[in-house]
């Protein structure tokens, strides 16, 4: 059985939830308190005995290049000034075994991954989805690896979900219980509409698929908005070997959209040494004044005009 060495970062989306930040800079470089997302990614890929990753980039994306890179004047400086701990922060992302790859055309996750055949080989790999931040006393994707040395088979994270949020994920149709935490799968569909998902159980980011899947995606149609989906090509794996589903049950941030962004970045924050407490503070002194009425509205966005639909019938 070959060990798990190599991960996939799809990174080429254009982060239209986040515009106009992302406009001219990459969602994944967008720091919750002070670190980029995606490092949170790579810092859990690593933690998990990871040794190679492939971040799969886009048009606009240099500046994830050049986070992980050396800085030598930046570095200079701090050792200059006798800033060691800052230069640390620095240091801890330069040196790694990253490697970097074009998409060049936004067609989909799957056709994100089949980016990454040559790199990947013969050997089983790990994608991971950086609108996803996962924490646990042992990472998802080391789980998972645990999964694949014990099943000698492709691994999938889910994680139960409100019913009527189906439609935004993967949903699993479970055939039977493997082990603890551990499922037999039927079938996996793109994005059911709730009243046709058969389970609560969504695909939340984390893969460890088989090299197989790579000619599946060199042939598959277009699937859900007209994209390569990958969970389309997983569920063609699972018809000629298996493919487990391992439930997570630790904690998920979503930083996929706004309201999950700001509560990452809170909960982070409420654990950073250095604005743990003050953050904490103004909490509860926001939560005062929230109960007052008294919240001053100066900063509040502009309201968006409201949008009519297609059938001009409604406002959205």
């Amino acid at each position: 059985m070959q060990k798990v060495r190599k991960a996939i970062i799809p990174a080429a989306g254009y982060g239209t939830r986040f515009l106009p930040a992302t406009k001219a800079m990459p969602k994944e470089m967008i720091p919750i308190v002070d670190k980029p997302t995606i490092q949170f990614i790579v810092e859990e890929a690593i933690a998990s005995g990871i040794e190679d990753i492939l971040i799969i980039t886009g048009k606009l994306k240099r500046p994830i290049e050049d986070h992980f890179d050396s800085n030598p004047e930046l570095e200079e400086n701090l050792r200059a000034k006798g800033k060691e701990e800052l230069l640390e922060l620095v240091e801890e992302t330069t040196g790694l075994n990253l490697y970097f790859a074009r998409q060049a055309y936004p067609l989909g996750l799957g056709h994100a991954v089949l980016q990454a055949k040559a790199f990947v080989g013969d050997g089983p790999f790990v994608i991971m989805l950086g609108d996803d931040i996962m924490a646990d006393d042992v990472p998802l994707t080391k789980q998972l690896i645990e999964g694949y040395e014990k099943t000698h088979a492709s691994n999938i994270a889910v994680m139960r979900v409100p019913h009527e949020e189906t439609a935004n994920y993967g949903i699993i149709e479970l055939e039977a219980q493997a082990g603890e935490g551990l499922y037999n799968v039927r079938k996996f569909i793109e994005k059911p509409e709730p009243d046709e998902a058969p389970s609560d159980l969504a695909i939340i980011g984390r893969y460890l698929l088989t090299p197989e899947i790579f000619d599946i995606l060199e042939h598959l149609e277009p699937g859900k908005g007209g994209e390569i989906q990958l969970t389309d090509a997983i569920d063609i794996l699972n018809k000629t070997q298996r493919v487990f589903a391992k439930e997570f049950k630790g904690e998920r941030y979503d930083v996929g959209d706004k309201f999950g962004f700001l509560k990452t970045t809170i909960q982070y924050g409420l654990k950073h040494p250095q604005v743990k407490d003050r953050l904490k503070q103004y909490i509860l002194d926001l939560a005062k004044e929230l109960k007052s009425g008294n919240v001053d509205n100066q900063m509040a966005p502009k309201a968006p005009a409201p949008e009519h639909d297609k059938s001009n019938q409604q406002l959205k």
